[in-house]
């Protein structure tokens, strides 16, 4: 455990709020927290250059364990240094262990189709490994809490998570308690993995992984468990899977007291502007969700008004710049990026109708910089205590 990756530099006076300021330093960059960590799944932030997010003021991105073994491999990845050689993106990077897909395949039943014609299957799961069938080419993937760590390792990611198992919604409190002693015991595993294979080159962070479900009792315990562990950071799983929201806030207040408090917490697979605005106020440092990049691609603009005033109070709004209009809208667009804001509607309405490209690009540019706004005004209503 490195108690230098994380400090605290103000925590909110409000009464009962636990909102935190902080710095998060990695070989690669320091990163100001609370913080949005827009999604590089396959080692891309989909339609951005990498200059085109540094622009877009990203701290750090995160990468996805599963899909980098799948292709081009770990050891693709390892030969040309780490992933951020290998992306060309110099910024502080979170890992996935892959947990969340793996268990995707046997609890959700997913199934895609080869090449070939075949099923993508899942082939085995035990308490050693997991076992499935590459949808690609259909080459056997083991995951296991080692392989996990070794392949997180390779791609090279400043703060790593342990393999855990993202229990499906709804599952019952039988199920879940099993799923979590095997996740509390991958955990301990990948501990001592890493612990004796480290890189040469710099440190990572290894995060573990809080689950339980719906149920408290179960949330107490992992939280309690995994801040006893020899872990640098805190990570929430299992949330956002189906539940309600309401579900997830209380998901999130279970665990946020029995957390060790001068460790950085992550909530994973979380970023709605709601939801980052209510569960900063528990002590979350930082967030990761794909809806940004991906309502971009759809022609959908996140933008907010009041902006002038605590984040709190900001209006938002889902602009569809598909919708007709925008065909003849003169206006240049509202946006955090001086970039995006020499184009008009018009203009970005007339490229996704085309479907250009460039238009995906400066829509992404947009929604990127807007969280990245957003993150930076938190900061400041957490100094200012108004969160």
């Amino acid at each position: 455990m490195n108690n230098s990756l994380f400090s605290i530099t103000h925590t909110s006076k409000k009464y009962g709020s636990r909102a935190r300021t902080g710095t998060i330093r990695t070989h690669h960059g320091t990163i100001k927290t609370p913080a949005f960590v827009p999604v590089a799944t396959k080692g891309a932030l989909k339609s951005l250059t990498p200059a085109q997010a540094q622009d877009m003021s990203v701290q750090v991105s995160f990468v996805n364990a599963y899909h980098l073994v799948v292709h081009p491999s770990t050891a693709v990845v390892r030969a040309h240094g780490s992933i951020h050689e290998y992306a060309r993106m110099p910024w502080p990077l979170f890992s996935d262990s892959g947990g969340f897909q793996v268990f995707s395949l046997a609890q959700k039943a997913r199934r895609g189709k080869l090449r070939d014609g075949e099923e993508s299957i899942l082939v085995s799961l035990t308490q050693e490994q997991v076992v499935f069938r590459s949808v690609y080419d259909g080459e056997l993937i083991t995951f296991s809490p080692e392989l996990s760590m070794q392949y997180q390792i390779d791609i090279g990611a400043d703060m790593i998570m342990a393999f855990d198992e993202c229990t499906y919604y709804p599952a019952t409190h039988a199920y879940t308690a099993q799923a979590l002693r095997r996740t509390h015991e991958w955990l301990k595993r990948c501990v001592v993995y890493k612990n004796k294979n480290k890189r040469p080159d710099y440190p990572q962070y290894l995060y573990g992984v809080v689950q339980g479900g719906c149920f408290e009792d179960l949330r107490v315990e992992s939280a309690q468990f995994v801040g006893e562990q020899d872990v640098d950071g805190i990570a929430i799983g299992g949330v956002s899977v189906g539940e309600s929201k309401q579900e997830m806030r209380e998901q999130v207040r279970w665990v946020q007291a029995h957390v060790p408090h001068k460790k950085p917490v992550h909530l994973l697979g979380v970023g709605h502007t709601d939801d980052i605005l209510d569960l900063v106020h528990y002590g979350i440092d930082t967030f990761d969700c794909v809806e940004p990049t991906r309502l971009a691609r759809m022609g959908v603009l996140l933008t907010a008004s009041n902006t002038h005033e605590s984040a709190h109070r900001w209006r938002w709004e889902k602009i569809d710049i598909t919708s007709m209009m925008y065909k003849n809208d003169t206006n240049h667009i509202v946006s955090p990026s001086q970039y995006v804001g020499q184009f008009t509607y018009s203009y970005l309405h007339h490229l996704f109708k085309q479907k250009e490209l460039l238009g995906y690009t400066i829509a992404t540019m947009h929604n990127v910089a807007t969280m990245e706004h957003l993150m930076t005004r938190i900061r400041e209503d957490i100094q200012n205590d108004y969160i």
